[in-house]
């Protein structure tokens, strides 16, 4: 890499860290110290002592290597400190040479960071942060509760117990009425069938010969403490629901203060739900966009928030979520076109969302529909992702209202540039296309 002249650096005054679980190393710019490089400990002390020494170096822009979740604590006090903090993706400089070492790591990001290199990451604003949190310690919560019926299931088959062979949600009302009988004490399959609702479709008796089976004490054991296990998760699951609901009314509340209304068309109410606080805060309710549930903005909004300014524009925000085709192109000749791998929690969700439009009567599910008849469904699942993940964009920058066209307007939409592009075909071959007459 060429050397540069001070004047031309696009960060003169950049540092970067290198991030460690025990230790971090620290450059500073060379000009600002006679010692740039510098080892501190992960201790809170010990990162205040490295906020003061960047402070006194003149440093006004950190990048910070994004390792593991070493880099949250370094990443929030300096921001406290009033550093702008950069968090670069270490895969950016993976394949350059010449780094032997952490002290040469950090130079070398500082050197990166100060010509202009480096890419910051996406991070929402500390208040999304918060929800963030908060809505991911939900989702591990759930996904505890499921395993945790999952070993219910296992333990009452193990006892020839089949209950789910006639009930289709065994924690629903009749299901867990069973179950905790049992746990209880009850063995006796006429009482225990006695809890089935009416709109359960199999019979008394059915119910009564799928709870004829073998009571064995270790698997009875198992189930108790599974269902002990699902009650004591449950609470912790209220407790997060109660709190996701405190901050979302505080976010709704200052998103109304600030004129920051809904542009959904619903009415303001003193004591707001779920989908109006997120509509508040979100100034637009994306729950109106077909195939979006609450589960699907929710997590959407804890993920981003509802600034979206950080995205120049919204092909880097669907790039960002690994929508867009990666093409690859050697000699003129396209390799692959394939969308990359990702793990990303607001992907994810579109996905799902997409998915959930396959027998939907509205436009999207008609366009989920046609794709899926020229390509593989998965290919089209990814597409109607795509478009969905462009609606939120435009929802949340541009506070446009979602309308949805209906199959029928999709479908006459569709002959119409069919039509129109046979005519284009036929004219550049000489020839003219003319609707037939027809015949009463």
């Amino acid at each position: 890499m060429a050397m540069r002249k001070r004047e031309d650096l696009v960060f003169p005054n950049a540092a970067a860290i290198d991030v460690g679980a025990s230790s971090h190393w620290a450059a500073a710019p060379p000009h600002s110290t006679d010692a740039p490089v510098r080892e501190v400990g992960a201790m809170t002390d010990d990162l205040n002592g490295l906020a003061d020494w960047l402070l006194a170096c003149g440093v006004d822009v950190v990048a910070l290597e994004s390792t593991g979740v070493y880099w949250i604590p370094v990443y929030e006090v300096l921001e406290q400190r009033g550093l702008k903090v950069w968090l670069v993706d270490a895969r950016q400089v993976k394949y350059v040479p010449g780094r032997k070492s952490d002290v040469q790591d950090c130079q070398w990001l500082q050197k990166l960071m100060s010509y202009g290199l480096l890419r910051a990451a996406f991070r929402p604003a500390g208040e999304v942060c918060v929800i963030r949190a908060v809505a991911r310690q939900r989702e591990v919560l759930l996904t505890s509760q499921a395993s945790w019926v999952q070993r219910m299931q296992k333990a009452l088959v193990q006892m020839n117990i089949q209950l789910t062979e006639v009930i289709s949600d065994v924690m629903g009302q009749t299901g867990q009425a069973i179950i905790r009988d049992i746990v209880a004490g009850q063995r006796e399959p006429k009482l225990l069938a006695k809890h089935r609702h009416r709109r359960i479709k199999a019979s008394e008796q059915d119910i009564v010969r799928a709870l004829t089976g073998n009571w064995r004490e270790e698997h009875l054991f198992v189930l108790k403490q599974a269902l002990a296990m699902y009650d004591d998760i449950a609470k912790h699951l209220a407790e997060c629901d109660a709190k996701l609901h405190a901050l979302l009314g505080e976010r709704s509340a200052a998103s109304v203060e600030l004129g920051k209304a809904p542009r959904a068309g619903s009415k303001a109410r003193a004591q707001f739900d779920v989908r109006q606080q997120l509509a508040n805060w979100a100034g637009a309710d994306l729950t109106r966009i077909n195939g979006l549930g609450l589960d699907s903005v929710m997590t959407i909004l804890s993920e981003l928030g509802p600034d979206l300014s950080r995205f120049a524009n919204v092909k880097h925000f669907c790039s960002w979520l690994g929508l867009c085709p990666a093409t690859k192109i050697s000699g003129g000749k396209v390799l692959s076109a394939r969308t990359k791998r990702s793990a990303n929690r607001v992907r994810q969700a579109l996905k799902m969302a997409a998915m959930s439009l396959s027998h939907s009567d509205s436009a999207l599910g008609a366009f989920y529909r046609r794709l899926s008849g020229r390509i593989d469904k998965p290919r089209a699942n990814t597409a109607t992702a795509h478009k969905l993940a462009r609606m939120v964009y435009f929802m949340l920058t541009r506070g446009e209202a979602f309308v949805d066209e209906g199959q029928q307007r999709y479908e006459e939409h569709q002959r119409e540039r069919s039509i129109a592009a046979l005519k284009r075909r036929a004219a550049a071959l000489g020839f003219r296309i003319n609707p037939m007459e027809v015949v009463a």
